[in-house]
């Protein structure tokens, strides 16, 4: 259970066949190919901006995660409490 095996594979492809046809299989993975690459695009932008943050800036976002960070912690252990 939880594994995908080459017989779960040719299941797949046939269930997509029978959906989509031939004649459109070939622009669904054109479509999933382009939004895979978009996303990764995205994260790729967002990591080349955090790097870019002057360091000042950098340690006012750290401090501010924490603190939050914090306040999720201490509600989720004021509800644990609270239903014990």
């Amino acid at each position: 259970m939880g594994q995908f095996s080459l017989p779960h594979l040719l299941i797949l492809v046939l269930i997509l066949l029978i959906f989509f046809g031939p004649s459109r299989l070939p622009q669904l993975g054109q479509s999933i190919g382009k939004a895979i690459k978009g996303f990764k695009d995205g994260l790729n932008e967002l990591d080349a901006e955090s790097k870019n943050v002057p360091p000042q800036q950098q340690a006012q976002l750290n401090q501010q995660q924490q603190q939050q960070n914090t306040t999720v912690h201490t509600e989720q252990t004021e509800k644990k409490e609270h239903n014990s």
